[in-house]
């Protein structure tokens, strides 16, 4: 980063001190001292990542993209990731700031949005930290004294900047499969002793019909129940800094061990590796 424009060195400082925000909410700061990979990430839902130290490489079947500091990653649509952060070689430290866009963000840019649809685009993109400077400076400062609105408001001008871009994904609706469904009701309480008959009940499913239309979909059952809960870890280990044996509790598994050995599974890495 030596060579970076003073202004640019500004503003990645600025977007840094997202770190230490006392009123963080929507997003958070992944902090990693040693490089490590993860293979079949699942990203749930539309967000960006603010590249602040080191360097992110990131790849869908179709896209591979290296990603340094001052660059955004957009990932416009639901889509599964292999990723490898590496630390910054002079302080030793990766650094990224993530930040989901809601379901109240995209509703909004979609309102505001009065023209014809544009290109659906690539799932992966790069966006330059410095283009939206101004808005990610407001969406900072909302944050800071406490306006949730506003923030939320920024966010959906930066979709609405990003579509004009070609990306339209931000804008169309998707429509989650019943495997995607499940995933996201079981996220929601990961450490529940969740049950075929709860998933039955709530979707108003028979067990055949479940376990059918499951398999027509690739997965299964306690498959989606293995990822939601592996991934609510992974969030626990880069955003928290509870012990292991607490969130293997949280993510619904009864010891560390167990949750250590799926997780190295699921990822290709153990969880001490974050």
């Amino acid at each position: 980063m030596t060579g970076m424009p003073p202004t640019a060195m500004a503003l990645l400082a600025e977007m840094a001190s997202l770190a230490g925000c006392q009123r963080a909410e929507g997003y958070a700061c992944i902090t990693a001292r040693r490089e490590h990979g993860a293979s079949s990430v699942e990203i749930p839902q539309p967000q960006f990542a603010i590249l602040l130290e080191g360097r992110k490489q990131v790849r869908t079947a179709h896209q591979s993209l290296t990603f340094v500091p001052g660059d955004i990653l957009l990932i416009t649509q639901r889509c599964r990731i292999d990723v490898v952060n590496t630390p910054d070689p002079q302080t030793g430290r990766y650094l990224s700031a993530i930040v989901p866009l809601c379901t109240e963000v995209l509703a909004a840019a979609r309102t505001l949005w009065s023209e014809a649809l544009p290109t659906a685009g690539a799932a992966l993109a790069r966006q330059a930290l410095g283009d939206h400077a101004t808005v990610l400076r407001s969406w900072r400062q909302s944050l800071q004294d406490g306006h949730y609105s506003e923030a939320r408001l920024a966010l959906a001008t930066l979709v609405l900047a990003w579509c004009r871009q070609g990306h339209g994904n931000l804008l169309l609706p998707h429509a989650p499969t019943l495997g995607e469904q499940i995933r996201d009701r079981i996220a929601a309480e990961p450490a529940r002793d969740w049950q075929s008959r709860d998933v039955e009940a709530h979707f108003a499913l028979s067990g055949a019909t479940l376990r059918r239309r499951l398999a027509a979909e690739a997965t299964s059952l306690r498959q989606l129940l293995t990822e939601a809960r592996l991934a609510h870890g992974m969030q626990l280990l880069y955003t928290t800094d509870l012990p292991l044996k607490t969130v293997a509790a949280r993510a619904g598994y009864r010891s560390a061990a167990s949750f250590s050995k799926r997780f190295a599974e699921q990822y290709g890495l153990a969880p001490t590796d974050i």
